[in-house]
């Protein structure tokens, strides 16, 4: 039988060993994970924020790199114009955490794009890269009281995704007077996440609108891409008919309409005349944006010695024009061309006016008709062989919207 005091002291050599080797355990995990947060966060981050007037010269000398302004500015010419950056928004710089050396710059130009320089060998590299949200679908709906927008409001739905449902409706929908009390909504969009942080609405997908009596419903659909690499996409009706007409229903966003359409004269006491009155008066705050109708070329901006006060004509095509008066600023000029849904001035109330509002017509090869009854075909529809596509690519959709 072995000696009682070696197995006592190869017991506590054991016991040394094992918890030799815990610590040694505990110290190699410890280590692991300095060098795991280091792959994870290798670089200090330096966030400059745009301010108004500030060039980009400016904004390298805040974040401690002017000496490499110019090789910058050389890299990402021919990707993204630096001189485009814009108040309001960051600049990232990333520097090694070991050596301080400035090695990578981010800048996000818009919603869908940022800006990338990487240093690689010594040689700036500049990307436009395409931003990788994480999309969630969310759905809503809702019975309206007072309006459509306060009730999503009163929802917590981001101010921008009523609007972009608005947009989808904007030419089948009057949301400033046709809205009824207990009209209904449901739709569904896209939220986009970044980090796991919410950031904005992405598309709305599939809407349906009770809108007095009358459901109208509208549908994302991607045909495919032209020839410059942009969507062909739109928001069409279960026929495949595009929810886009040649004209806005509105102009403006208004309170009322102050003044319709007649064909007859009619007595304006402020100024003690009888006048006819072939348009819409729109009564709306000072300063309201005016939105152009439709696509088209500006044929007059200015003061009109007739009454209109500050006036912006609109040439759509050779059958139709629209007239925009009393406005108190214009920000558009004769030979501009204009876009649909594009602010062309603000609500005045100048010339013959009392009051501040918009004085919208509408003229069919010379004259002048009620733009509330004009009723625009849709643009553009899905052709014949696009509709089986279409069609299974919002089954789905539609399904949860009638659900």
């Amino acid at each position: 039988m072995k000696n009682p005091k070696y197995l006592v002291f190869i017991l506590i050599l054991a016991i040394v060993a094992f918890f030799a080797g815990k610590v040694l355990l505990f110290a190699n995990s410890a280590e692991n994970t300095k060098q795991e947060a280091a792959k994870i966060s290798p670089d200090n981050e330096v966030s400059i924020s745009i301010e108004s007037g500030m060039t980009f010269s400016d904004i390298t000398e805040a974040a401690g790199v002017s000496s490499s302004t110019q090789e910058l500015l050389t890299a990402t010419k021919d990707v993204y114009d630096l001189a485009k950056i814009k108040a309001g928004k960051n600049v990232l710089f990333y520097f090694d955490k070991q050596t301080n050396d400035f090695h990578k710059l981010i800048y996000q130009t818009n919603s869908e794009t940022e800006l990338i320089l990487n240093k690689t060998n010594n040689v700036w590299l500049a990307e436009l890269k395409t931003i990788d949200y994480e999309v969630r679908i969310k759905t809503v709906s809702g019975t309206i009281s007072t309006s459509f927008y306060q009730s999503a409001l009163d929802q917590n739905i981001d101010e921008r995704a009523i609007m972009g449902l608005a947009d989808v409706f904007a030419w089948t929908v009057d949301f400033g007077m046709g809205i009824k009390e207990g009209d209904t909504y449901k739709f569904i969009y896209e939220e986009r996440y970044r980090d796991g942080q919410y950031i904005m609405p992405g598309k709305i997908l599939a809407a349906v609108f009770n809108n007095d009596g009358e459901e109208k419903e509208g549908y994302y659909f991607k045909e495919g891409v032209d020839a410059d690499g942009e969507d062909l996409d739109g928001y069409y009706n279960l026929k495949g008919e595009s929810l886009q007409k040649m004209f806005l229903k509105n102009p403006v966003d208004f309170r009322y309409i102050s003044s319709g359409f007649t064909t007859g004269r009619r007595y304006v006491e402020a100024f003690n005349v009888s006048t006819g009155h072939r348009a819409i008066d729109y009564a709306a705050s000072l300063g309201t944006p005016i939105r152009a109708i439709g696509d088209g070329v500006v044929t007059y901006a200015g003061w009109s010695k007739a009454g209109y006060g500050n006036l912006t004509s609109i040439r759509h095509n050779s059958t139709y024009s629209s007239n925009y008066a009393h406005q108190s600023k214009m920000y558009v000029k004769v030979g501009q061309h204009v876009k649909q849904g594009q602010v062309i001035g603000a609500v005045g109330s100048t010339g013959f006016s009392t009051g501040p509002h918009l004085h919208f017509e509408i003229v069919q090869n010379g004259t002048k008709i009620n733009p509330l009854t004009l009723d625009m075909p849709s643009e553009k529809n899905l052709t014949e062989d696009k509709m089986p596509e279409f069609l299974d690519s919002i089954k789905d959709w539609q399904k949860q919207l009638h659900e």
